[in-house]
């Protein structure tokens, strides 16, 4: 039997992009993510391929109904499993350690496939850049591409996978993407820059992304444009919501709920129903009786006059935010009726208000597992909190940072092709 590629996971942070070349074939080597609790995301992650790998998926199964703790599920899983994920943030002063890691778990590995992953994204988003007094041009995460190079010169990987914000092309006025591509080509690599969107893979939702490919230099692949990459989509949104348990504000239980229909074709085609009868995740924030309100009209506007809702617009007794000349859109719907939602962004573990349900009889605010709908992760993927299980603001975090796993998977098999076409 052929050995499964490999590759290093870098700012995994939840593990979407992971999740992508996982379900493509490949095997990884290391996840490294500074967040705890996306660190215990992939270790449960972990545990559960290696559970039904090894034909006891019922235990995950049990922990997703709530009948064992997280440290049973843990329990005889082999450690060099749970060490694979590298709970520390990538620098100078730590990589020493986390190569000592990795090479251990290199354990008589010749070769690295592939790297894969981006740096945290806030230093050259838009909208972070907008709010920064400075354009954010004192942030140490703007460099955060060089130790990404450290780990380049270091496992020599055949091609690696480099994911950010659309933003990155025009942070510093392109500065920081020509020190980047000479940096890389000083490493052994060359590069090609595409600007996507995870509509166009299958994903229910307008994401546009800067995805950089690299290659040594002593080879040329025979890349296609990412971005012409086109999935025939024709699902509405509304189709990802119709089958889960109907709730109000401040509804719904952490664990265990059952499905309420027969799910969408979409759903099971894109991996995200996958044959167990269990939801977990689905629980509506509470809200004030005034975002109550406001809700209402957002939706009744767009289900009525097909009109998104401009704050200032609102009766004076509901405008409550002092900045009235920018966020006019805090409040929105998540439109049912449209091929894909607004950008999925962390900033939903803050508040809902961007994110709102389209079911004017619910009321509400988008639950952790209707946001990871939005982003494709299969309803078995279980999103952890730090010291505890299922805290609502972690999970939000890391939906909202991650690449969308549907997205990742189209991605990597076509690196899966170029990497075989190699060998």
């Amino acid at each position: 039997m052929k050995n499964k590629l490999n590759y290093i996971d870098l700012f995994a942070g939840a593990g979407g992009l992971s999740e992508g070349f996982k379900r493509a074939g490949f095997e990884p080597i290391a996840h490294v993510e500074m967040m705890e609790a996306a660190c215990f995301t992939m270790r449960t992650r972990s545990t559960y391929y290696h559970l039904k790998e090894n034909g006891f998926e019922s235990k995950y199964h049990a922990y997703l109904r709530d009948d064992i703790t997280r440290g049973e599920l843990y329990r005889d899983i082999p450690k060099e499993i749970l060490d694979a994920v590298i709970h520390a943030p990538i620098g100078k002063a730590t990589n020493d350690a986390i190569f000592q890691q990795i090479d251990q778990n290199l354990n008589g590995i010749k070769e690295v496939d592939l790297i894969i992953g981006g740096p945290p994204c806030q230093a050259y988003s838009l909208v972070g850049r907008a709010r920064s007094e400075n354009n954010m041009k004192s942030d140490s995460r703007n460099f955060l591409y060089v130790q990404y190079a450290e780990y380049l010169q270091r496992y020599q990987p055949k091609m690696f996978v480099f994911e950010n914000v659309i933003g990155l092309k025009s942070a510093g006025e392109g500065i920081y993407l020509k020190h980047m591509e000479k940096l890389f080509k000083k490493k052994g690599y060359s590069i090609e820059l595409f600007t996507v969107n995870a509509r166009d893979f299958g994903v229910l939702q307008n994401r546009r992304r800067v995805i950089i490919i690299g290659w040594k230099m002593d080879s040329i692949p025979n890349l296609p444009d990412l971005g012409n990459l086109k999935t025939d989509n024709k699902t509405q949104v509304g189709r990802l919501f119709d089958d889960l348990p109907e709730l109000q504000a401040g509804e719904g239980v952490e664990k265990f709920r059952r499905y309420e229909k027969k799910a969408d074709e979409y759903l099971y085609n894109c991996h995200i129903r996958n044959g167990i009868d269990i939801v977990t995740q689905h629980v509506a924030r509470p809200h004030t009786d005034q975002d109550l309100e406001i809700y209402r009209i957002a939706v009744d506007k767009w289900k009525n006059k097909q009109e998104r809702l401009n704050y200032n617009d609102l009766p004076s007794r509901l405008q409550t935010h002092k900045n009235r000349k920018s966020f006019f859109d805090r409040f929105k719907v998540v439109a049912d009726d449209l091929e894909y939602s607004q950008t999925v962004v962390a900033h939903i573990a803050k508040d809902g208000h961007y994110y709102i349900h389209p079911d004017i009889t619910q009321n509400r605010s988008l639950t952790v597992r209707e946001a990871a709908r939005l982003q494709s992760f299969p309803d078995d993927f279980y999103f952890e909190g730090a010291s505890t299980r299922g805290q609502r603001t972690a999970a939000f975090t890391q939906i909202g940072n991650a690449v969308p796993p549907l997205m990742a998977y189209s991605i990597a098999n076509l690196i899966n092709e170029l990497l075989c076409q190699r060998t």
